[in-house]
């Protein structure tokens, strides 16, 4: 088994594909033409986004993500090779910075923001390096 994408249910699919492009520098790999669907480019596995509604049809109940709430239980972690330079990117292109990059005890740089939707995202070098 293999993982093939991850999908945040978002408001407004278009934006947030906007979003992530600006502060992640992350490319469309595939966006429906209906622009209730895209992908991202982000490697093996594909980061998608799709629009709420489809969530609510089949999982009644489903808690939103917003940035006035506290971010859910989930995070998206994006390696990168210079953390505090990607951090500052995306906090100036509107990323609502949650912790500062650190340097782990095991030697990973770590940081965390909130994406335009309230989504946790973590930022980080790669293991080991």
């Amino acid at each position: 088994m293999r993982l093939g994408y991850v999908i945040l249910y978002v408001p407004d699919v278009g934006a947030s594909v906007a979003f992530y492009g600006r502060a992640f520098g992350l490319s469309p790999r595939f966006v429906h033409e209906s622009g209730q669907y895209a992908e991202l480019e982000t490697g093996a596995t594909a980061l998608a986004f799709a629009e709420e509604r489809f969530v609510a049809r089949t999982c009644p109940g489903f808690r939103l993500n917003r940035r006035s709430e506290a971010p859910a239980g989930v995070e998206v972690g994006l390696v990168a090779d210079d953390v505090p330079a990607a951090f500052a990117r995306a906090v100036a292109a509107g990323a609502l910075p949650v912790s500062e990059p650190a340097t782990k005890p095991w030697g990973q740089v770590v940081a965390y923001l909130r994406d335009g939707d309230g989504v946790l995202v973590e930022l980080c070098s790669a293991m080991g390096g």
